[in-house]
C-alpha cells in the first residue's frame, strides 16, 4: 500500500530473520555456475537510518538488531549477517537490495520495484552507480511479469508485501502461482509474518505447497493483547537447494531460543 512506509519497523525482530535468511540465499547463490537476474516486488527505500525519528519513534529496532550486535555471540549462526550490519552502521542499515548488492556477482542484475513516492526516490539514491541494479517506479507483480532472465540466467525472486490488509495475502496467492507457472525454473523467497491470530497460518500453507523448499521461521514472547499483534517472522523458499535451507532452520532455532 502506498501508505506503508519501512523506516518505523527498519531492524525490528522480524526484519532480522527476513534479512538474515535472504543474506544467506544469497550468499549460497552466488556460487551457482550461471548468473542471476534478482528481482524485487516491494524493495522500499534500500538503506534505514536507525537514528531517524521514524525509527525512534517506534523503537523496535532496539529489540531487533541494535540487540543482536551488542551481543553477537548469542547468534553465530547469524554472523556473516550481523558482520555485514556492523560495517553498514547504525545510521546505514541495510534493507534487502543492499543485502542484494554485497551478496550477489558481478555479472547478476538486478530489478527493484516500488511504488511509494518517497521510498522510490530514496531506492534509487541507494542504489548509486551500480550499473548491475535498476530501480522502477511500478506495480512490482504487474512489472516482473513482464521480464525474463536472458539466456544463461536464472531468475530468483523476494516478495516481501507489507501485509497492511488481508487484500495483501490474497494478492500474492494470486500472483505467485501465475508466475511459478511463467518462470518455471525460477526460485522464490516470501516473507511472511506471524500474527498473534495466525491469520496468515492458510494462507502460508498454500503457499508452502506450491513446490518443495523450506519453511523456517520464529517467534517471540509478544505482551500485545491485540489479535492483529505480530509476534514471529517466517521465510518459504520454492525451488530453493537444502544448502539454502540449512542456514535458515539455524537462525530459527537460535532466535527462537533469544526470543522465546
Amino acid at each position: 500500500m502506498l501508505s506503508y512506509q519501512h523506516g518505523y519497523h527498519a531492524g525490528n525482530r522480524a526484519d532480522v530473520f527476513k534479512h538474515a535468511v535472504l543474506f544467506s540465499v544469497l550468499q549460497i547463490a552466488r556460487q551457482a555456475q550461471h548468473d542471476w537476474l534478482y528481482m524485487e516486488t516491494h524493495s522500499a527505500a534500500g538503506i534505514y537510518d536507525l537514528n531517524d525519528p521514524l525509527a525512534r519513534k517506534t523503537k523496535e529496532a532496539d529489540e531487533g538488531v541494535l540487540r543482536l550486535l551488542k551481543t553477537p555471540e548469542s547468534a553465530p549462526a547469524l554472523a556473516d549477517w550481523l558482520s555485514f550490519v556492523e560495517q553498514c552502521t547504525p545510521s546505514a542499515y541495510p534493507g534487502s537490495p543492499s543485502i542484494a548488492r554485497h551478496c550477489l556477482g558481478e555479472k547478476d542484475r538486478m530489478i527493484f520495484f516500488e511504488r511509494h513516492p518517497a521510498e522510490f526516490e530514496k531506492l534509487k539514491s541507494s542504489l548509486g552507480n551500480d550499473d548491475r541494479a535498476r530501480a522502477l517506479k511500478e506495480d512490482g507483480y504487474t512489472g516482473a511479469l513482464k521480464l525474463q532472465p536472458r539466456r544463461g540466467e536464472r531468475l530468483l525472486v523476494f516478495l516481501d508485501p507489507s501485509y497492511e490488509t488481508e487484500r495483501d495475502m490474497e494478492q500474492l496467492a494470486d500472483w505467485l502461482p501465475r508466475a511459478m507457472k511463467r518462470w518455471p525454473k525460477a526460485v522464490f523467497l516470501v516473507w511472511l509474518p506471524l500474527f498473534k491470530d495466525e491469520r496468515e497460518l492458510e494462507f502460508g500453507q498454500f503457499i508452502s505447497s506450491l513446490d518443495f523448499g523450506f519453511v523456517a521461521g520464529t517467534r517471540w514472547d509478544e505482551q500485545s493483547g491485540k489479535d492483529t499483534a505480530l509476534e514471529g517472522s517466517a521465510m518459504i523458499g520454492l525451488r530453493t537447494t537444502p544448502a539454502m535451507a540449512r542456514p535458515a532452520y539455524a537462525m530459527a532455532e537460535e532466535l527462537d531460543a533469544l526470543w522465546g
